[in-house]
């Protein structure tokens, strides 16, 4: 049976998600069959698994770091927030329905069930779990039915390895209070703690890792310095954003409106790692720059309220001039919806019942619809002949007669539509920019050069990981520490 030991954080983004995906490669390095889990996440960026569901970026992302691929067991409920007080709630993969935070906050034990069987079943096929916390164990206010840090470690018998940020200060009032909030039952199983994001001389913090020993009574398990290549990694949050853009750089630019409600942006992860590529994220009260040559409208899980914020924002007035000057546009999924002439939600999915009007540049109309379409998909870049992989995640279809101007082959079906001129393009199709051929036949199209291989840099990045935990973290303590799981 395998042992397990999970990762918890003083807080949301300390680079819990990360450290774990270091750990998984490392301990793989090693010689080990790990496996990552993660109870609960609550991401917009999800990816869709063989078996035909989806979970969070992140654990696909550590699911490569242990060379398998990713599966629903691996975050068995993933909130997707669709309003500022409710969000899609994600069962083994599948859509179990939509509620407000205070019923979830009521109903999430019932959840347990299923995040254990996941675990258990994850667990069958490997040698070690590590495990992935969500948000911080001193939320003392969402602890009564947590699932998702010391409820389930408490449930599963699992010790936990606690991770502070010393990036945004403060860590050791962020170990120690932490310590200070919780049950007596709850501090039993914290093994030791490390603290991440050390820049600088790690000596003159050896003062600060002893204190916080000494106050709490848990090991050191390392102080990880700043890992400088972790943006050329898949990001989990909407925060991690800003550093996917390199604004002010030579190159292409190709500028990406982020909405309230933006979804699966690891589209972007391959342009902001190419050289020729200058990515602008362009946030609210921002202009869409007049030097734009490319507007890429990523996906939503809101796509008739981010539309309404685009609109608000004046982007509509900026991205039909930047059509009028000759620019280019490419709509990814919601990004796509949006670049039609009518978004129609007769079932009230997103909202309240109706039709709006889209941004009218692509003579199609898109119809939501209750059924989720998950597909992996393999195809053809009809131009160029470029071969391309990527995957769907969308509620909804497009219909309309730019749809006879297709860009892709999909199996033996073309798929997109395009404008009269081509400038404008979309398609239901995420993680097209990812294919290093198609990539390269694309922006050679808007005059640019791709020089390199994406996937190959996040294998050598999650490598690169591996060395830096090796270096800086006790896995041999951590292997000890983890216990079998019954």
């Amino acid at each position: 049976m395998a042992k397990a030991i999970m990762i918890q954080g003083t807080g949301s983004n300390v680079g819990k998600s990360m450290i774990a995906a270091g750990i998984l490669r490392a301990a793989r390095a090693r010689g080990l069959n790990v496996r990552p889990f993660k109870p609960q996440n609550m991401s917009n960026n999800a990816a869709v698994t063989s078996n035909g569901g989806e979970i969070g970026r992140a654990q696909a992302l550590q699911a490569r770091a242990c060379g398998v691929a990713p599966h629903t067991d691996m975050n068995p409920i993933l909130l997707k927030p669709q309003t500022a007080t409710g969000a899609q709630v994600i069962v083994q993969g599948q859509v179990a329905g939509h509620q407000e935070a205070r019923d979830f906050g009521r109903n999430k034990q019932t959840l347990m069930p299923a995040v254990l069987e996941s675990f258990r079943r994850l667990a069958s096929e490997c040698d070690l779990v590590v495990i992935e916390g969500a948000g911080s164990p001193a939320e003392t206010n969402l602890r009564a039915g947590d699932i998702a840090n010391m409820g389930f470690a408490r449930a599963a018998g699992i010790p936990v390895i606690l991770m502070g940020d010393i990036d945004r200060g403060g860590v050791i009032a962020q170990i120690v209070g932490t310590q200070a909030v919780l049950s007596a039952e709850d501090q039993a199983l914290i093994k030791g703690f490390c603290v991440n994001k050390f820049r600088g001389d790690r000596s003159l913090f050896d003062a600060g890792r002893d204190d916080i020993a000494a106050r709490t009574g848990w090991p050191s398990l390392g102080v990880l310095p700043w890992f400088e290549q972790a943006a050329r990694l898949p990001a989990e949050d909407v925060m991690d954003l800003p550093a996917r853009a390199r604004s002010g750089g030579a190159g292409l630019v190709v500028a990406v409106p982020q909405l309230p409600r933006i979804a699966n942006f690891d589209d972007l992860d391959p342009l902001a790692a190419e050289p020729a590529i200058d990515l602008r994220m362009i946030t609210p009260g921002m202009a869409i720059p007049a030097e734009t040559d490319l507007v890429l409208l990523v996906g939503s899980k809101s796509t008739i309220a981010d539309l309404a914020a685009l609109r608000a924002s004046g982007w509509d007035i900026d991205i039909a001039a930047h059509i009028r000057r000759g620019g280019h546009v490419m709509g990814l999924c919601g990004g796509y919806q949006m670049l039609g002439r009518t978004i129609t939600d007769a079932e009230g999915i997103e909202g309240p019942a109706g039709t709006v009007d889209g941004l009218g540049h692509l003579d199609v109309h898109t119809t939501l619809e209750p059924v989720k379409n998950l597909l992996l998909r393999d195809g053809t870049h009809l131009e160029s002949g470029a071969p391309l992989t990527g995957y769907e995640i969308h509620m909804g279809r497009t219909d309309g007669p730019d749809c006879t101007r297709p860009w892709l082959r999909l199996g033996n079906v073309d798929d997109g539509a395009a404008s009269r001129d081509g400038r404008v393009m979309g398609c239901y199709l995420h993680g097209i920019f990812a294919s290093d051929a198609f990539r390269a036949a694309y922006l050679g199209g808007l005059g640019a050069s791709s020089s390199i291989v994406f996937e190959d840099q996040v294998d050598e990045t999650l490598d690169a990981l591996a060395a830096h935990i090796e270096a800086y973290f006790d896995l041999d303590a951590l292997l000890a520490a983890a216990v079998e799981i019954k």
